[in-house]
């Protein structure tokens, strides 16, 4: 029995993510050319049981951040493992954003009162962004002491601005969504924390900012 055109599309878009991870996995693999096949076959796809035209854009746009969003930003931490001292540049990510989130979370709870963005995240505070950029700064500088000599302290700096903003950004992102689609958590994995991706979304815009900072500028 034939599947729903419907049902095809997340089947398909459940496909193409993980092929787009393993792209980046695969060495020498030449990602342009897989990008662009996954892109032409869901076009064709798109035009196939077509049931209201006017939603078609909305429901492909969807499909189509659900294939990027997670598998492409999240596949940047196979491509910083596999740089040199790959393992340190992954454990220094970590440390940033835990650092900042706890450095967001107590300042902000202690003297937060400008709002940062009220309509996505009604409790963040521009105080609390302001701790958390001092956490993710206290947090790579305890990575150089302690695993990662080969940092100087302006990487220290520049990784920590860099990848903590990121991370509250990509924070910030999936507020937005999560208010979007009108629920509080992306899951209940974790009961009072959420879904996976409530503990992924800092790391999903940290790690191509790492990435690029380290094949680039390190």
């Amino acid at each position: 029995m034939a599947l729903p055109a419907s049902r095809c599309k997340v089947f398909f878009a459940a496909v193409a993510g993980t092929a787009f991870c393993l792209a980046f996995l695969w060495p020498g693999m030449p990602i342009l050319p897989v990008v662009t096949f996954l892109m032409l076959f869901y076009g064709l796809l798109s035009l196939i049981g077509v049931r209201d035209v006017k939603s078609s854009a909305a429901e492909t746009a969807l499909l189509l951040m659900g294939v990027l969003y997670i598998p492409l930003l999240l596949s940047h931490l196979a491509l910083l493992r596999g740089l040199p001292h790959g393992t340190r540049w992954i454990f220094l990510m970590l440390l940033i954003v835990m650092s900042g989130d706890t450095g967001a979370f107590y300042v902000g709870s202690a003297i937060g009162k400008r709002k940062l963005y009220p309509a996505v995240s009604p409790n963040k505070s521009v105080e609390g962004m302001l701790g958390g950029l001092a956490g993710s700064l206290a947090g790579a500088f305890f990575a150089r002491a302690v695993f990662f000599p080969g940092l100087t302290p302006a990487d220290c700096v520049a990784t920590a601005l860099l990848v903590g903003l990121a991370g509250q950004l990509g924070d910030l992102f999936e507020s937005l969504l999560k208010r979007s689609f009108g629920v509080k958590d992306s899951g209940t994995l974790f009961p009072g924390h959420g879904g996976m991706l409530d503990r992924l979304d800092s790391i999903l815009f940290a790690a191509p900012t790492l990435y690029i900072y380290a094949s680039n500028i390190y």
